[in-house]
């Protein structure tokens, strides 16, 4: 399983850099097409000028967010087992398997998928600090921690 997480954490880095970079690319982007619109005269041109620096922002934040995801991801070491919900821990209940990491949706490796959820969401509140064999309830459901890893 420490070949799973291994993998899992890389794929999430990839995954992560990625989001990273685009948003990047885009604040960039919009920042240009503000400039370039800067000795152009008009009203129209004003208001273009504006909604790019909005897109430019948005993109902005979303760097910005993309570099803490990064950073997170960059605390774990994927070879660490844990013994409690935590940080960098794979989690399997009888319906999910979750990875502990950034909030970036499914990750396949094989013919498995695995969700990786941040520290912040519901679904780690409800099973932080549990261990294998413990219950927690997530959507009003209760649900078992089969596997800890």
């Amino acid at each position: 399983m420490s070949e799973i997480k291994r993998l899992l954490w890389e794929q999430c880095m990839a995954k992560q850099t990625e989001l990273m970079e685009s948003a990047k690319s885009a604040m960039l982007q919009s920042q240009e097409s503000a400039n370039e619109q800067k000795g152009t005269m008009g009203d129209k041109f004003e208001s273009f000028r504006e909604q790019m620096q909005i897109d430019r922002d948005m993109h902005a934040r979303q760097y910005d967010a993309a570099l803490q995801g990064l950073a997170v991801l960059k605390k774990i070491d994927p070879e660490k087992k844990n013994i409690q919900v935590a940080l960098g821990a794979l989690v399997i209940t009888e319906t999910q398997k979750l990875f502990i990491a950034a909030s970036l949706g499914q990750v396949k490796i094989g013919a498995e998928v695995y969700v990786a959820v941040s520290t912040s969401t519901p679904i780690y509140t409800g099973m932080a600090g549990k261990r294998k064999g413990d219950f927690f309830v997530f959507n009003n459901k209760k649900h078992q921690i089969l596997e800890l890893y």
